[in-house]
């Protein structure tokens, strides 16, 4: 099943740093991709399934330039078969000495829709990158190409990116912070209760901008915190 219009516009306002506290609640801690930074952090959420790429460590004599010349050549594959509204994951080994893509394979992403790109390596051609109109994660700027230690192996197979594990259609979600990962099935849940915690923790904001203690509000022990709760959101129609 693919992600609901309503899912997708729920996640795309809310924090990752809030998703991974409801994917917290579930026993999950390690769906955060790990040292990934987004080029251009004023792109508004990026949400999408996850479609992936999978590279193994470059052997020289089966990594020559002219393996680009084939068209089923597995990145230029990857990059042609990726769903529009998608987000390509790379697992570039957390290797960024190498690029995973460059800026004419992310304009041609962009150009099909997809919603982003996310690799535990590094893009080279970054500055282009963080120009267009796609939200990207890398690690670090890479100028090399990619073939000179990455080898194009899998497309759409589980893969391990910065530590977290994502699998084929799984819900990405990425914003100025950083990238998550929501397992396909229980999307729908996480992203509704993250919009309720996103509530709460706006009028949380409120009160103590407002000089109360953090105290019996967050979390809420207080016995007068859930009517006044109540009442700023019937007042703010949240």
């Amino acid at each position: 099943m693919s992600l609901s219009a309503a899912t997708r516009q729920k996640l795309k306002q809310v924090s990752v740093a809030t998703l991974c506290t409801a994917l917290y609640k579930r026993g999950l801690r390690n769906q955060f991709i790990q040292d990934v930074h987004p080029l251009n952090p004023a792109h508004g959420n990026m949400v999408g399934e996850a479609f992936t790429l999978r590279y193994m460590p470059a052997r020289e004599d089966l990594n020559p330039l002219s393996v680009f010349q084939d068209r089923a050549h597995p990145q230029r594959k990857a990059v042609e078969d990726c769903p529009p509204d998608a987000v390509m994951v790379i697992d570039s080994r957390k290797d960024p000495r190498a690029a995973s893509a460059g800026s004419i394979l992310v304009t041609r992403l962009m150009v099909r829709g997809c919603a982003g790109i996310v690799t535990d390596g590094g893009f080279r051609d970054a500055p282009e990158i963080a120009a267009l109109a796609i939200p990207a994660y890398h690690n670090r700027p890479s100028a090399p190409t990619n073939l000179t230690r990455h080898q194009a192996i899998d497309i759409n197979v589980p893969i391990g990116c910065g530590d977290a594990p994502v699998f084929p259609g799984d819900i990405i979600v990425g914003d100025a912070e950083g990238v998550v990962v929501i397992p396909h099935e229980i999307a729908d849940d996480i992203a509704q209760e993250a919009v309720e915690m996103t509530a709460f923790e706006d009028f949380v904001t409120e009160q103590v901008k407002g000089g109360r203690s953090i105290l019996g509000l967050y979390p809420a022990t207080d016995p007068d915190v859930a009517g006044l709760f109540a009442q700023w959101r019937k007042n703010n129609s949240r």
